[in-house]
């Protein structure tokens, strides 16, 4: 550190303020209950576009579909609903019809009840091009559940909604519906104020000299020395031999997962002989660089992609050598690794429920916590943001499954968390948003941990689309993209050629990583009449060098941190020598 010439103090403050937005737009609502009420809140938006949202005026707006009867009710609290009964077919039910437009972006909502059981329910729009799927709960009887989801549409033109499920033996009672529309240019402006209030903070500096006076043109230099946001892709073994790789990767992301390398079957390809010299230098290459690595996977629930010998076991067998797995990798990795996708997509695969019982997740949960049970351990999943026509994966089933594997004795204070896979085909905003609303109720880190778009000519496009999305949603706390490079091609995206010359989609990655201020963002600028200079900066770790036109050949240099928790920095008084 130089010091000022004699005479002068430099007094430097910082304090932290939201960027301030005025955005001419409806504002979004990111709220969502997960519990079964008694009674249904009011619909969001007042309804939207629906008609007669509360059934405040009998049946108004809402018609039988198809061979369904329709009834209006009221409860004993004097809340008055619509009921489908004597349902035949699936699709029985109450619909109402709407027009949608394609340029514009709808979220939907509504509160659900069925007469007994416990049924999955589907909110469906017919439109002249298709049937699409807005979203889906597991409704209850006796208490309302809310059914939050999101829809565009290919083509302008008259839709119906109306709801469906496959259990015909219940009723399907229906309450405080909404359907919002959206532009375009408000659904960006929900991303950039969310971004701005979630992910950055307004830096103030003001330099003054001994007596308080203003320090005008004053220099100011500020350097990002790390994000605060774990942004990041996947790596695999070919990066521990190839420097252009390695150069390609460490310039951008610090944080990690592991493609294969960290598999029960390249862990263990046969039994008892284990070998984890490819993970073992993977992750102290990620740690020699500062990058997080995420531990990818301790089970995999597919039955395709157990160790050849695992299928030939005996339960009493397969019991011993899970448990000898839990303990193996999450032992020898403890304090290396920010969390755990302990048994991997176990939605949409049973391989371990079919050999050890159905509740086999929840079991291997209850060794992963005692294994390791100060880190995070996350539920796996693909297709819960993804796509809404997949019933295996919804938010709503996705729910169901957390909840069996924290009430399995012995899990109540396992540190869990979401993971969401995150592979797309066609990106829809709305039913993602939505989707991440109803999962963010359970207050849990949610991350977004294998993310990449199906390959086609609007790959990239999606691929940006995608991102901004879940990097502006409040509760995304952490985001890996599924772009390990091979030679022989990626997993269904790549970022660079085999010369790690970017593609489009690399492209739109250090676009965003500039532009969000993730990759080595700086700030510079000279002091005003005040003395003060400003910078909107992204949460992390800065280094601030400032000098003065008054000093000769000197400048002063401190380190400081933005976070959403950091409302000010106390005033930072420097003597100058003489």
């Amino acid at each position: 550190m130089k010091i000022l010439r004699q005479g002068f103090l430099l007094l430097v403050l910082c304090t932290f303020i939201f960027a301030g937005f005025e955005v001419r737009a409806l504002t979004y609502d990111y709220s969502a209950s997960i519990e079964c009420l008694a009674t249904p809140l009011r619909p969001q938006y007042d309804g939207g576009i629906i008609v007669n949202p509360e059934l405040n005026h009998s049946l108004e707006g809402w018609s039988s579909f198809g061979e369904a009867k329709m009834q209006h009710r009221e409860s004993s609290e004097g809340n008055k609903f619509v009921v489908a009964h004597s349902r035949n077919q699936s699709h029985d039910s109450i619909s109402q019809k709407i027009n949608l437009e394609s340029d514009k972006l709808y979220t939907f909502s509504a509160w659900i009840q069925v007469s007994n059981g416990s049924a999955p329910v589907t909110a469906i729009f017919k439109t002249s091009s298709g049937f699409i799927h807005a979203g889906a709960v597991v409704a209850e009887p006796k208490c309302w559940s809310l059914l939050k989801g999101g829809l565009t549409v290919n083509a302008s033109g008259p839709a119906e909604l109306y709801f469906e499920s496959n259990d015909t033996s219940v009723e399907i009672w229906v309450d405080s519906i909404s359907l919002q529309p959206f532009t375009e240019e408000e659904w960006k402006s929900h991303q950039d104020q969310s971004i701005a209030k979630i992910r950055m903070g307004n830096v103030r500096i003001q330099a003054v000299d001994a007596q308080g006076n203003p320090l005008k043109n004053a220099t100011i230099s500020i350097q990002q020395k790390a994000s605060s946001f774990p942004f990041g892709c996947a790596i695999n073994k070919n990066i521990l031999t190839n420097n252009a790789y390695q150069n390609w990767f460490t310039s951008r992301f610090r944080v990690t997962t592991f493609e294969d390398e960290m598999k029960w079957y390249s862990n263990e390809p046969s039994p008892g002989r284990e070998d984890y010299s490819a993970a073992d230098a993977m992750l102290q290459f990620a740690r020699s660089h500062g990058i997080a690595v995420r531990g990818h996977n301790v089970f995999w629930d597919d039955p395709h992609f157990q160790p050849g010998w695992v299928n030939s076991l005996t339960k009493r067998q397969l019991f011993s050598a899970t448990f000898k797995r839990v303990n193996s990798i999450m032992h020898r990795y403890k304090g290396q690794v920010i969390g755990w996708d302990v048994v991997n997509e176990n939605l949409h695969w049973n391989f371990f429920e079919s050999k050890l019982g159905s509740k086999a997740s929840a079991l291997m949960y209850n060794w992963a916590v005692k294994a390791d049970g100060a880190n995070t351990l996350f539920m796996n999943e693909f297709n819960t943001i993804e796509e809404s026509r997949d019933g295996a994966s919804t938010p709503a089933r996705y729910l169901q499954k957390l909840r069996e594997i924290q009430t399995f004795p012995g899990n109540r204070n396992a540190r869990m968390a979401i993971g969401l896979e995150s592979h797309f085909v066609t990106p829809n905003l709305p039913y993602i948003r939505s989707s991440i609303d109803i999962l963010a109720a359970t207050r849990l880190p949610i991350w977004i941990t294998e993310l990449d778009v199906q390959s086609g000519p609007n790959q990239a496009w999606y691929l940006e689309q995608v991102l901004r999305e879940v990097h502006a949603h409040p509760q995304i706390q952490g985001i890996v993209i599924w772009a390990a490079w091979n030679p022989q091609g990626c997993y269904r995206m790549c970022l660079t050629d085999n010369n790690f010359r970017n593609l489009a989609t690399g492209n739109v990655v250090d676009k965003l990583l500039y532009e969000w201020g993730l990759k080595a963002s700086a700030s510079s600028g000279a002091t005003d009449s005040n003395g003060s200079f400003e910078a909107n900066l992204s949460y992390g770790d800065y280094e601030l060098e400032i000098s003065h036109p008054s000093a000769t050949n000197s400048s002063l240099v401190f380190k400081f941190n933005v976070s959403s928790t950091t409302a000010s920095l106390q005033p930072l008084r420097l003597q100058l020598s003489a």
